[in-house]
């Protein structure tokens, strides 16, 4: 392990810590700086030779963060470093993933070109929008999944299964609550949803098992401005739910999210640290779990040439 080195963009430092500190290492010297007309320049430690992984969600302010990253990645380079990961928690720009009309941009394809054009030789992320987005890249993505630590947290709350009901917000999650479902146990449930613009969400009925009476838990990749969570909780609610508990492994928590969620009939919110969520977003009923021991994990089987699938067993949402 001496010869892996981990540095922190201005992202999420505080999650890089905590992989630090699983794994026994210390955080990477790098100096940020931003010059008045708002040009980032960097300035790291000597990498020559080393294994580097750099943590740097692309979250907000996105475009600094990206920039940033490809900076990072470009010092790295120049700095002769072995190998370069780009540790990216969160992907952003991974819902541009393709045309969905006329004379628009598949933006998820051109980020990826551009960290492989930087120089970055792997990608390790989590929970992409779509996970055919590994495929957007010509270097080696490691695919990680945040199930396994909001099924350890529900868990540990000890719902009967006869009490539970797992529901998908959309019909896009619903191999996701499958695969909660298959694990958690309980009843499975589908919200039938129709996006009529980027924040504004109409639901209609819930299809599958009855929630009348059952603890609902509702999983989804992330919450963004809470229209379809916050929507989806008020069916369910109205169906006769007892509880309900929202999940995300990323907490976006952009525009009026805050305001939606406070207002929604929601028990609990449980998200991932994979993004920072500032205090004065924190809600009462908010809970951030950490990602960084398989983070953790995964950098040193990566380091070490060892399986990343190994993790997760038989199945990756476990």
């Amino acid at each position: 392990m001496r010869e892996l080195k981990i540095f922190s963009g201005r992202a999420n430092p505080g999650l890089a810590d905590k992989i630090c500190e699983v794994l026994h290492l210390e955080l990477g010297n790098i100096n940020f700086s931003t010059f008045k007309d708002g040009e980032i320049h960097c300035k790291i430690e000597d990498v020559r030779g080393r294994d580097v992984y750099l943590v740097q969600p692309t979250c907000t302010p996105v475009n600094d963060s990206l920039m940033e990253l490809l900076i990072m990645i470009d010092t790295c380079r120049r700095a002769s470093a072995n190998r370069i990961t780009a540790v990216m928690p969160y992907y952003g720009y991974a819902r541009q993933d393709r045309k969905d009309e006329g004379r628009v941009p598949i933006t998820a394809k051109l980020v990826a070109n551009m960290i492989t054009r930087a120089g970055a030789d792997r990608v390790l992320t989590m929970d992409l929008h779509a996970a055919q987005i590994q495929g957007f890249f010509d270097i080696p993505v490691d695919h990680m999944y945040g199930a396994g630590v909001l099924n350890d947290h529900f868990r540990s709350l000890d719902i009967p299964k006869d009490k539970l009901a797992i529901v998908s917000p959309d019909a896009g999650s619903i191999k996701r609550a499958v695969g909660h479902a298959k694990r958690l146990g309980g009843n499975l449930a589908i919200i039938d949803k129709r996006r009529l613009s980027d924040d504004t969400v109409t639901v209609g009925n819930i299809i599958g098992d009855s929630v009348e009476g059952k603890i609902a838990l509702m999983f989804d990749d992330m919450i963004s401005t809470g229209g379809s969570i916050c929507e989806a909780a008020k069916l369910v609610k109205d169906k006769g739910a007892k509880e309900i508990h929202v999940a995300a492994s990323h907490g976006v928590f952009c525009g009026p999210a805050i305001e939606r969620l406070s207002k929604a009939p929601i028990d609990s919110i449980v998200v991932t640290d994979s993004i920072p969520v500032p205090e004065e977003k924190m809600l009462p009923n908010m809970k951030v779990l950490s990602i960084a021991p398989m983070l953790g994990e995964a950098i040193k089987r990566i380091h070490q040439h060892k399986s990343i699938s190994a993790i997760f067993g038989d199945s990756p949402v476990d």
